[in-house]
């Protein structure tokens, strides 16, 4: 009993610093991109590959942070809710049946805003001590 109880304050501790930092990461877009909100729904559905479009209208093209990173635990626990194993068999499955491919990876917060920066359909993520003037923060609505 003492292991269970052990194990899931560690689950509880875990589980709390990744919403504590989950308000430091930010979404982020090219300077020229008309958008300043999007919707969580709209985020998941660029992040799954379910929509290859801006709100709106755009062509969008989505990049991810390297598997192993903090920043892309955090961001897909908290804003795509799902855990790196259900992501890894979400898109083996969608590459498998053709209906899509996962984002582009970039290897950290500095390659993602310098590729932000020069790619005008880009949606990336950074954590927001990172963010400089060469990109654009979305707000969530």
């Amino acid at each position: 009993m003492k292991i269970h109880v052990n194990m899931l304050m560690m689950v509880v501790l875990i589980f709390a610093a990744t919403v504590a930092h989950a308000d430091e990461v930010v979404l982020i877009v090219n300077p020229a991109n008309s958008l300043s909100e999007i919707t969580l729904k709209d985020v998941k559905k660029i992040y799954l590959g379910k929509n290859k479009f801006f709100p709106g209208g755009g062509k969008v093209i989505a990049a991810d942070q390297v598997e192993k990173s903090m920043i892309r635990k955090i961001f897909y626990e908290v804003m795509i809710d799902k855990s790196a194993a259900k992501l890894k068999t979400y898109w083996s499955k969608r590459i498998f049946t053709g209906k899509g491919t996962p984002p582009i990876i970039k290897k950290d917060d500095e390659a993602m805003l310098a590729w932000v920066a020069e790619q005008p359909l880009a949606l990336g993520y950074v954590y927001r001590k990172s963010v400089n003037d060469s990109v654009k923060v979305l707000n969530l609505k």
